[in-house]
């Protein structure tokens, strides 16, 4: 298998306003789309600068020393204005020839419009735009309003842009295009390797990612409390998991944490359990981690929330991790049913090929050429 570059497109000018280092999906596309030495998508990216020193820096990625990001109210505007004026004394114009908006809400999104204010505006579509927008008012009126102002709105699954088209149903269909989002070449090519597996007296799952509220982990350790033959694995951010800490002791859960890995890292993790567990409880943009994980031959367990389960459908297993019953039988199905495992493994990796990080940055060059 192999994939091509795609040609240097128009320059973007994109801006995430959360701190470089911030866990979660769409920091990981951003850098993967808009950084490095040789970027996918040729940008100005930025982001906001830590209140601590920065890790280890992408090549490309500028940061932007703003405080006082917020959601609401005065100081929103306030902030937004701020933001504002840090963008136009760092871009030249003249440079730029499309903006990638990322996220229909929040600050970097009406900043840079107000900042580069006649160029051609493609916004890309994430599940955390919706679900704050659907609790702060400010949000929401955010999302609305660059939804009439974007010439192109990217969804990466269809169920993200029927929940956008919920909360603004006044946004011009034609405008939304599908690009699912992608995961980094290699990994398809030169995936880690998996070592042989010789007893199957236990599963070893595999928790990934942030622990909000709307991940899911809550019911997942309350579903996992009285279920045996199980070992669990959590890989996050550590405020995070140590918040989780005391759940985790009242269930008499014994979960070992992993800490908050890098890309590598958590590719060898994968490769080191025998399933993903991913219960969402709202909706995902697509489920990045997924299909990282079904790349290096980790069968997903989900709940299928919006997103999810049109991003994996029958490559993964789905169950309700909500109720023990229910997730003690496919936990079982997955531990004793002779070859299931190699079965799930192989149409996890058959899933992932079909969405190349190349791909994705080909689509969004292609639509700046239509806009620029």
């Amino acid at each position: 298998m192999s994939f091509l570059r795609p040609p240097a497109g128009p320059t973007a000018a994109t801006f995430l306003d959360l701190p470089a280092g911030s866990p979660g999906g769409s920091v990981e596309l951003f850098l993967d789309l808009y950084t490095g030495d040789q970027p996918l998508i040729p940008a100005r990216a930025f982001m906001l600068a830590p209140t601590g020193p920065p890790a280890r820096l992408p090549a490309g990625l500028e940061l932007l020393s703003v405080p006082g990001k917020c959601l609401e109210g005065p100081a929103f505007g306030h902030y937004v204005a701020v933001l504002r004026k840090a963008l136009t004394a760092a871009l030249d114009a003249s440079r730029i020839d499309v903006l990638h908006l990322q996220h229909l809400a929040f600050g970097a999104t009406p900043a840079l419009i107000r900042a580069l204010p006649t160029h051609p505006r493609i916004v890309l579509l994430h599940g955390t735009d919706l679900l704050f927008a659907e609790t702060h008012r400010d949000q929401l009126q955010i999302l609305r309003e660059t939804a009439r102002a974007a010439d192109a709105i990217v969804a990466p699954t269809g169920a993200m842009a029927d929940r956008l088209l919920r909360l603004a149903p006044q946004t011009d269909r034609r405008k939304i295009t599908h690009i699912p989002w992608g995961i980094p070449d290699q990994l398809l090519t030169t995936p880690p390797l998996r070592p042989p597996r010789t007893s199957m007296s236990h599963l070893r799952l595999l928790y990934a990612g942030r622990l909000t509220a709307e991940k899911g982990a809550e019911a997942l350790v309350k579903s996992l409390a009285p279920i045996h033959g199980v070992e669990l694995s959590i890989a996050a951010p550590r405020a995070q998991f140590h918040a989780l800490a005391p759940l985790l002791k009242r269930s008499g859960v014994r979960a070992r944490y992993l800490g908050w890995l890098r890309r590598p890292q958590l590719w060898k993790a994968f490769t080191e359990h025998d399933a993903l567990v991913m219960p969402s409880t709202t909706l995902e943009a697509m489920g990045l981690v997924a299909l990282e994980a079904q790349a290096c031959g980790l069968p997903v367990l989900y709940q299928p929330v919006p997103g999810l389960s049109e991003a994996l459908a029958a490559s993964g297993v789905a169950t309700d991790f909500t109720h023990t019953t229910a997730l003690a039988r496919e936990i079982d199905r997955l531990r004793t049913a002779p070859g299931l495992l190699p079965t799930l493994r192989q149409a996890g990796y058959t899933n992932a090929a079909r969405y190349p990080l190349s791909a994705t940055a080909e689509a969004l060059d292609d639509l700046g050429r239509q806009l620029a």
